[in-house]
């Protein structure tokens, strides 16, 4: 991999791990509804230039319920669910709970038959990797109350959910349009609320900066930059970020918010990552092709991303998505024609290992 794709690899990862920090700071000088209606409408003010300029806004017509349907599993639910549930709970446990997503889309995949079939070592990551999940939830992670983890485990839930709508009914639409709008409907569904509970004074410039960080950073910039990473490794290698985000969040929570490192949490940290690297390996060849994987939200942050992408049938990360939930697509208008020749040739020396997982995104 080229130095510039170990950059925007390392950005990636920051990226997508930090949202977990910045939500816990934010929550401690804001309400929830304040929280998530700055970060979705600063997102998507940055992200409509694009979508203007390239005509994408045109592409949606026809699809509003979908885009409802959408906005509402991958942005509007999970959004507030895990800002409520940093109240309460350490960011590094809600960065090891949403990386149990991969495991959730390999079951919701399964579910409706959308992915490849569960192979022997899918079923034991799946076991190892809620195992991980169980153990997190229990009293020895140190978090002391289990509605919280209740609410990021609905959060996984609808990370998962969401990325399921945007592959069968939402892939064909330019992602740009897609994050700009659901985006922007989500901060139209969160700004009442936000009015009744706008702070009587200005918060901390601490709480102000991580607003900030997780509508510019988090959200827009994390949109440009997984694309980019994209087009300079292809999207095999593009993927692999997903396993780097929780350490990202399990080392920021420990280093910059003093928050504990439980034996319970670092056994959990291996079993969720273990597991879902083994829940999400690709079925048979013999079978039906393996679902390509799309990246979030959104995240976090999809989207934003701060939740995985999908791969080999896994969901796409609020965090993570949002990421969120983005459509890396030949056709999207932010990549260059030079950038996407400069990808496929990549992908042709690469064909024998990347044909058998083509990108998809959320």
């Amino acid at each position: 991999m080229s130095r510039r794709g170990w950059l925007l690899f390392a950005a990636m990862g920051v990226i997508w791990g930090i949202p977990y920090l910045l939500i816990k700071v934010a929550v401690g000088g804001v309400s929830v509804p304040v929280l998530v209606c700055t970060r979705v409408a600063l997102g998507s003010l940055l992200l409509l230039p694009a979508a203007v300029r390239g005509g994408h806004l045109r592409a949606l017509k026809g699809h509003v319920r979908w885009l409802a349907a959408f906005t509402a599993f991958e942005i509007v639910g999970p959004f507030a669910l895990l800002s409520t549930a940093e109240k309460r709970l350490p960011s590094s446990t809600s960065g090891l709970l949403i990386a149990a997503v991969p495991i959730f889309s390999a079951l919701l995949a399964w579910l409706t038959r959308s992915g490849d079939r569960l192979t022997l070592i899918r079923w034991v990551g799946l076991a190892i990797g809620m195992s991980g999940v169980a153990l997190l939830a229990g009293p020895g992670a140190g978090h002391g109350d289990t509605l919280p983890v209740i609410m990021v485990l609905l959060t996984a839930l609808g990370y998962s959910i969401g990325p399921l709508i945007a592959n069968r009914k939402l892939a064909d639409l330019p992602p740009v349009a897609v994050n700009t709008v659901c985006l922007g409907a989500a901060a139209v569904v969160y700004a009442p609320f936000a009015a009744l509970t706008w702070p009587r004074t200005t918060p901390s410039v601490q709480v102000l900066l991580a607003l900030a960080g997780l509508g510019v950073i988090c959200t827009a910039a994390a949109f440009l930059v997984f694309f980019r990473l994209i087009a300079e490794v292809g999207p095999a290698r593009a993927t692999v970020i997903t396993y780097v985000n929780p350490a990202v969040a399990v080392a920021l929570g420990v280093i910059v918010l003093g928050e504990p490192l439980t034996p319970a949490i670092g056994a959990a940290f291996v079993l969720i990552l273990g597991g879902s690297i083994l829940a999400t390996r690709p079925g048979s060849l013999k079978g039906r092709g393996a679902s390509p994987p799309r990246a979030p939200s959104g995240a976090g942050a999809g989207w934003t991303q701060e939740r995985p992408p999908a791969s080999q049938g896994a969901a796409a990360s609020p965090g993570q998505r949002l990421s969120l939930h983005t459509h890396p697509r030949g056709d999207e208008g932010d990549a260059s024609e030079a950038a996407r020749r400069r990808a496929e040739g990549r992908e042709s020396e690469d064909a024998g290992r990347d044909s058998a997982t083509p990108l998809r995104s959320d």
